[in-house]
C-alpha cells in the first residue's frame, strides 16, 4: 500500500486537473477521482503488476467511469411539484469563461482526448492507449474536438451565444 500512496502523491494534481476538464467543474472532477482511486487502490498490487503504466490505468477508468455516470444521470427526473425557490449554486473561478463553455459542451470521448492532449501532453499513441482505442481514432476524435470548438470559439467572438 505504500506504493499505492506514493502513486496517489505524486499523479494527484494531473488526476484532479484531468477530472476537472471531463466533468466541467472542480467538485465532480474530484468526486470522480476519489472513485476511481478507491477502486484502484482495493486492487493495487493487481494493477501495478499487470499494467505497464498504473497512471494510464487510472486515467482510462476516469474516462470510462465518467461516461458511465453521464449515461445514467442524462435521463429526466419528473418531479411532481415545481420547487418554489431555485437551488443556490457555487460558482467557480472558470464557469463564464468561453473555452470551458465550449470544452463542457463537447461529447466525452473528444473532450477526454483534448484534455489528455493539450492539458497533458500526452502523445497520441499514449492518449490511444489511455482510451482502450486506436491512434486512428484519436486524431480523428482530436480533429472532430477542434473543428466544434473553433467554431463555438468563433461564433463568441463574433458576440454570437454558444
Amino acid at each position: 500500500m505504500e506504493d499505492f500512496a506514493e502513486f496517489v502523491r505524486t499523479a494527484m494534481p494531473g488526476l484532479l486537473r484531468y477530472g476537472h476538464a471531463l466533468t466541467g467543474n472542480p467538485h465532480d472532477g474530484a468526486d470522480l477521482v476519489q472513485t476511481v482511486l478507491e477502486k484502484t487502490g482495493a486492487r493495487w498490487s493487481s494493477v501495478a503488476r499487470r499494467t505497464g503504466d498504473p497512471l494510464a490505468y487510472v486515467r482510462r477508468a476516469m474516462a470510462n467511469a465518467h461516461v458511465s455516470r453521464w449515461r445514467r444521470i442524462r435521463r429526466e427526473n419528473l418531479v411532481a411539484d415545481i420547487p418554489e425557490t431555485p437551488a443556490a449554486r457555487e460558482r467557480y473561478a472558470f464557469e463564464d469563461e468561453p473555452l470551458w463553455d465550449a470544452l463542457r459542451a463537447l461529447p466525452a470521448r473528444q473532450r477526454a482526448v483534448v484534455v489528455l492532449r493539450f492539458y497533458e501532453g500526452l502523445s497520441e499513441a499514449e492518449i490511444a492507449h489511455t482510451l482502450g482505442v486506436t491512434a486512428g481514432t484519436v486524431k480523428s476524435q482530436a480533429s472532430k474536438a477542434m473543428t466544434t470548438l473553433r467554431g463555438r470559439l468563433a461564433a463568441f467572438a463574433e458576440g454570437r451565444a454558444m
